[in-house]
C-alpha cells in the first residue's frame, strides 16, 4: 500500500491534463500522504509554492458543507427539510410547494443552467459575477419554474444560495451570525481553523462555491462524515444517520469522468465502484472523497479542465483500489 506514490502519479500526469495544487490522504484518521505542488502565475501575481498552510479555493465542495449545516440546524429542532421552503418572493405562487428537501436534492424545479463556461447561457456565471452577482439567493430564486417540484434533477449552485440565505435567515445576524454559526458549529469543532467562507454583497454565505481552507482542513471535513457527524474529538454536531442522509441516492450523472458515472444524493455526490463512499465534488478537479469501509479520506486541489477531469478521477480511484478493505 504505498499511497504516497499513488500521490506522485497524479501530481506527475501531463500538464496538458492540468495541474494539482495539493493532496491529503487519510487513513484510519492519519494522514499518511501528502504533496503540494505550484500556484501558477496570473495577472496579479506571480507563480508561489502551495504547502500545507495555503488556503485554497472549495469551488462546489462547498456545498457538501452546506448539507452539514443544514444538518446542525435540523439536529437543533430549528430546521424541517419536509416543510415548504420559507422563501418570502414564493409565497402565493406555484414555488411556494418547493421544500427544503427538494433544495437538498437539487430537484426544485427552477431553471438554472450550470454552464462554467462562457457560452450564450449560463446562470451560474451570471449569478456569481453578471445580473445575480449583489444577491445570488434572489437572482437564483426568481428564475422560473420548469417542472414540478420534487421531479426533475437539475444540478444548480443557484439552488444552493437559496439554502444558504434560509440557514442565515434562521441564525441571524446577518453576514456576522452567518460566520459565526460556521465558525463555531461547523469548522472549529472539526479542526478547520483555516477555513474561511465567503458572502455576496447582502451577507448570503456563497455556500455553492467558496470556502478557502488547507487541503489538511478539507480532509477534516471528510473525516467527520466517514465518522457521521462524530468530530475527532468525539463531538457529535450532525444528527445520527446524516452521513446516510448525505448520499441518499436521488440521480445518476452519465459522465465521462468515470466509466461508471456517479450517483448523486442530498448536496454530496458517490462513487458507485465503492459502496458506501460519500464525496464532494468542485470545479478544476476539487474532490473529498470518503470511503468509510476502507477508513479513507482522499483531498485533491488544482486547476484541472473538466474534459481532462477523468485522468484525476481515474488517478484517485487507483489509489482507493490500494487501500485493503476492512474486514
Amino acid at each position: 500500500m504505498d499511497l504516497q506514490s499513488s500521490v506522485d502519479a497524479i501530481f506527475e500526469r501531463p500538464t496538458d491534463q492540468g495541474i494539482s495544487l495539493a493532496m491529503v490522504v487519510m487513513h484510519d484518521g492519519e494522514i499518511v500522504a501528502e504533496r503540494y505542488g505550484e500556484q501558477p502565475a496570473n495577472d496579479f501575481a506571480a507563480a508561489e509554492p502551495v504547502t500545507a498552510e495555503s488556503t485554497l479555493i472549495s469551488w462546489s465542495t462547498a456545498k457538501s458543507m452546506t448539507h452539514a449545516a443544514c444538518g446542525i440546524l435540523v439536529r437543533d429542532g430549528r430546521l424541517d427539510l419536509d416543510l415548504p421552503a420559507p422563501v418570502p418572493e414564493w409565497r402565493g405562487t406555484d414555488k411556494e410547494a418547493i421544500t427544503l428537501l427538494d433544495l437538498l436534492e437539487m430537484r426544485p424545479g427552477l431553471r438554472f443552467v450550470e454552464d462554467y463556461v462562457d457560452g450564450e447561457t449560463s446562470h451560474c456565471i451570471a449569478m456569481l459575477f453578471g445580473d445575480g452577482a449583489d444577491d445570488h439567493a434572489a437572482y437564483a430564486a426568481a428564475l422560473p419554474l420548469d417542472h414540478a417540484p420534487g421531479t426533475v434533477w437539475n444540478y444548480s449552485s443557484g439552488t444552493t444560495n437559496i439554502i444558504t440565505r434560509i440557514l442565515g435567515d434562521i441564525v441571524g445576524g446577518g453576514r456576522d451570525g452567518m460566520e459565526r454559526f460556521l465558525q463555531e458549529r461547523l469548522f472549529a469543532p472539526c479542526g478547520m481553523t483555516s477555513a474561511i467562507p465567503k458572502f455576496d454583497d447582502v451577507g448570503t454565505w456563497v455556500g455553492s462555491s467558496y470556502v478557502y481552507a488547507t487541503a489538511r482542513d478539507f480532509a477534516r471535513f471528510g473525516e467527520l462524515y466517514r465518522h457521521d457527524g462524530v468530530t475527532a474529538a468525539g463531538e457529535r454536531i450532525l444528527p445520527e444517520g446524516w452521513a446516510d442522509h448525505g448520499r441518499t441516492q436521488v440521480a445518476h450523472d452519465p459522465t465521462d469522468d468515470l466509466p461508471t458515472g456517479f450517483d448523486y444524493g442530498r448536496h454530496w455526490w458517490m462513487w458507485p465502484e465503492f459502496p458506501g463512499s460519500i464525496a464532494a465534488h468542485g470545479y478544476e478537479g476539487q474532490y473529498i472523497v470518503v470511503v468509510p469501509d476502507r477508513r479513507l479520506t482522499v483531498v485533491h486541489l488544482g486547476k484541472t479542465p473538466a474534459e481532462m477531469r477523468r485522468h484525476v478521477v481515474a488517478g484517485i480511484g487507483d489509489l482507493i483500489r490500494s487501500v485493503p478493505l476492512v474486514a
